[in-house]
């Protein structure tokens, strides 16, 4: 059985990758921000799960018979959800609101076979944000940008992220974007075993 991941991000294909894990990559087609919206009022760990599952299943409709991998993080910082930056001086502002307080980072992920979800996962990790100064920010923009505007938080934890950082409670993998233990987990039961994907 061939494991798709319904996602193009690096990050999560580096993950699995390390992992040992065979897959192939396909983006999925679908409108995050809709069903974000239509979900406005629910928590963000039940947004997070809802867009993984969405994302396998926008897959699986064109992959019949193969186990299909969704996964999504969201950023909430003081009840406020955030979302990918839509420019680098929408990032600039992200970083001036999250200065100084405690960045709550929800993964999940999803299993979907022939449009039938077989299981959803969610962890979250708190990222405690240092205090940033408008200088720092102009500078962390000018050496990251434009890869971190792909990054819900405006960081990428592998690399200069780090510097935004007094403190990060959860685990390593679901600070990347993808809860992996809890995947390989899932893909044990799933899909035979997960040895049985190893590469």
């Amino acid at each position: 059985m061939t494991l798709i991941l319904a996602s193009k991000s690096g990050s999560r294909k580096a993950m699995l990758e390390g992992a040992g894990i065979a897959f192939e990559a396909v983006a999925a087609d679908l409108d995050e921000r809709a069903l974000e919206a239509a979900m406005e009022s629910a928590p963000a760990e039940e947004i997070a799960q809802a867009l993984s599952a969405a994302k396998a299943a926008a897959v699986s409709a064109d992959h019949p018979g193969h186990l299909v991998l969704g996964s999504d993080s969201l950023v909430e910082v003081e009840g406020k959800r955030f979302d990918k930056p839509a420019s680098r001086e929408n990032a600039a502002e992200h970083l001036r609101f999250f200065s100084g307080k405690t960045m709550r980072l929800h993964s999940a992920a999803a299993l979907v076979l022939d449009g039938r979800t077989l299981w959803v996962g969610h962890d979250m990790a708190a990222l405690a944000v240092r205090e940033l100064s408008d200088a720092f920010i102009e500078a962390y923009l000018d050496a990251e940008w434009p890869e971190v505007g792909a990054c819900v938080g405006v960081f990428r934890i592998e690399g200069r992220g780090a510097h935004l950082f007094e403190t990060i409670r959860g685990d390593q993998f679901s600070v990347l974007g993808m809860p992996l233990l809890q995947v390989l987990g899932a893909l044990r039961e799933h899909a035979g075993s997960a040895e049985g994907l190893l590469q």
